[in-house]
């Protein structure tokens, strides 16, 4: 199937997570017209059984396809993690993902070769970052730690809250008892955290933005395959929920970083 250059970036997360993705392919890619999908009905994902994660990835790439997207990026770690084969096996476009995005940037970011990975349980328990990174070198080791409570802290707003704060300290004790150099931020709510997690870690280790990686993987891509919009026009951002649920518009603008512009409701 021949894309035309123009056709936009299709996006996709269970809820309003994968905004932080969009924010970056923006910055990184100011020209490429953008669909977002968030299956705001239907999120949290994290707590869904494989099938039923797969059976509505199925759905959301079935529906970006058709809106003629030249490039599917999957932006929820748990859909990456669980629902990959389905979906890359229903589209006849690329697919990149989160999980890899970020593997490869925590790959070629470590010199210990300690590397921590922070997520969803749901994304954590599947192994996907583990797999993902010793797919590039096996001898890295990996601490993985579920942070089930970063989620709802962020939709809060409570980005520096002494809460959130503790809660970090918390999670990380059993990482940090680790010589990592690299954490990586395996959510795409966490980039939110960006400046009070590095706080908690310290200025010794890095941390990989998963939405900032995959913006960089998608440019690459796209390059490499001649598909960048040549246009050098105002690009159009188009936004699908599945429902607005309240305050819907406040968190999704605090993760874009700026107005939410074509929100339309799909009603499945």
């Amino acid at each position: 199937m021949q894309n035309q250059l123009s056709n936009p970036i299709g996006v996709f997360d269970s809820g309003v997570g994968g905004l932080t993705v969009v924010r970056a392919l923006m910055e990184r890619l100011p020209f490429e017209n953008i669909i977002y999908f968030g299956d705001t009905a239907r999120v949290p994902y994290g707590v869904k059984s494989i099938e039923t994660i797969a059976h509505y990835s199925r759905q959301i790439t079935e529906f970006l396809l058709q809106q003629q997207v030249k490039l599917l990026i999957v932006a929820c770690n748990t859909m990456a993690a669980v629902a990959w084969p389905t979906i890359q096996d229903l589209s006849p476009v690329p697919v990149l993902d989160v999980i890899n995005a970020g593997a490869r940037t925590a790959v070629n970011v470590t010199r210990a070769r300690y590397v921590g990975v922070i997520g969803t349980p749901a994304t954590i328990n599947s192994n996907a970052y583990a797999r993902a990174i010793h797919g590039y070198d096996s001898e890295i080791r990996i601490f993985s730690q579920a942070c089930p409570l970063f989620v709802p802290l962020v939709e809060e707003g409570w980005l520096d809250h002494p809460v959130t704060r503790l809660t970090a300290q918390e999670y990380l004790k059993p990482v940090l008892c680790h010589p990592i150099d690299t954490l990586v931020l395996g959510c795409t709510h966490y980039p939110l955290l960006k400046p009070l997690l590095q706080d908690v870690v310290g200025s010794g280790i890095q941390l990989v933005d998963s939405a900032e990686a995959m913006a960089e993987q998608t440019s690459v891509v796209l390059h490499g395959q001649n598909q960048e919009n040549p246009a050098r026009t105002l690009p159009e951002y188009r936004f699908f929920v599945t429902d607005v649920p309240l305050r819907f518009q406040s968190i999704g603008e605090r993760f874009l970083g700026r107005t939410l512009p074509n929100v339309r409701v799909v009603k499945w």
